[in-house]
C-alpha cells in the first residue's frame, strides 16, 4: 500500500510527561522510607519522591528504583551492576536488551532530576507524523509498520538503519521495533506521535520531510 508521510516536528525532551503515575510515586516514597505519601497532595508526590530519593546515595537509590520497575526481568546482582553503571554511562542507549532501554530511560531521568545532575542527561524524541494512504483504506499502524514506513525519510547514518537495514527496507518481520518505539499514539489512525531514545531518531537524522512510501505485507517467514 502506498503512503504519503509527512514529518511535521521532532520535539527532543528530558522526560516524558505521563509515564510515571501518581501511584507509582507512592509505592516509590514507601520504599525511600516516607510512608506518608498516599494522604499527600498529588501534586507534591514528584518533589517529594525527589526530596526522598536525595536522602540515599546515588548508586543505592537507582537500584531501589530500578528494583521496583524491572525486579521481575532482573536478578539483584545485574540490578546493582546497571545502577553501577548509570552514574558514568547512559545505560538507557546502551543496554542490549532493547525491550528495556525505554524503562531504563525514564529511571535514569527520574535520578537525573533528583541528584541535580549526577547521572548523565538522557534524551528522548517526540516525533510528530502523519500517515495518509493514497491507494487503499485507512488502518491502523504498529510500531513496525511505523518504522518501515518512516526509512525513506531517514538519513542513511540513522542508527535504526545501521543495525535493521533488512528489516526496515524489506517486508520481513521487525520484532526489535516495540522495544525502540516506546510510545506511539493517534486519535485518527493518520496524525501519529512517536516517542524514543534520542539515540534511535534525532532531528540530524531526518533527509526527508515529505516523502511516498510503500507498507508491504510481511512475508511469512515459517
Amino acid at each position: 500500500m502506498n503512503n504519503q508521510v509527512v514529518i511535521k516536528n521532532i520535539d527532543t525532551v528530558n522526560e516524558v510527561e505521563g509515564y510515571w503515575s501518581d501511584e507509582d510515586f507512592i509505592q516509590l516514597l514507601e520504599k525511600f522510607n516516607y510512608p506518608d505519601g498516599a494522604t499527600a497532595e498529588k501534586s507534591s508526590l514528584p518533589e517529594l519522591l525527589e526530596m526522598a530519593i536525595s536522602d540515599y546515595e546515588p548508586n543505592e537509590a537507582a537500584e531501589i528504583v530500578l528494583k521496583y520497575k524491572l525486579g521481575d526481568q532482573l536478578g539483584d546482582g545485574q540490578i546493582e551492576q546497571i545502577a553501577n553503571n548509570m552514574l558514568i554511562d547512559k545505560v538507557c542507549e546502551e543496554y542490549p536488551v532493547i525491550g528495556m532501554q525505554g524503562t531504563l530511560f525514564h529511571v535514569n531521568q527520574l535520578l537525573f532530576k533528583a541528584y541535580n545532575g549526577k547521572f548523565p542527561n538522557a534524551k528522548a524524541s517526540v516525533v510528530h507524523f502523519s500517515i495518509t494512504p493514497t491507494d487503499g483504506e485507512v488502518q491502523k499502524l504498529t510500531a513496525e509498520n511505523v518504522l518501515k514506513l518512516l526509512n525513506n525519510g531517514l538519513s542513511d547514518r540513522n542508527l535504526i538503519k545501521r543495525l535493521f537495514e533488512n528489516q526496515m527496507s524489506q517486508n520481513i518481520s521487525f520484532p526489535e521495533a516495540e522495544g525502540i518505539v516506546w510510545e506511539l499514539t493517534t486519535a485518527d489512525d493518520i496524525n501519529y506521535n512517536l516517542v524514543t531514545s534520542e539515540n534511535w531518531i534525532n532531528k540530524e537524522d531526518i533527509t526527508e520531510y515529505e516523502f511516498e512510501s510503500v507498507l508491504e505485507e510481511i512475508e511469512d517467514e515459517a
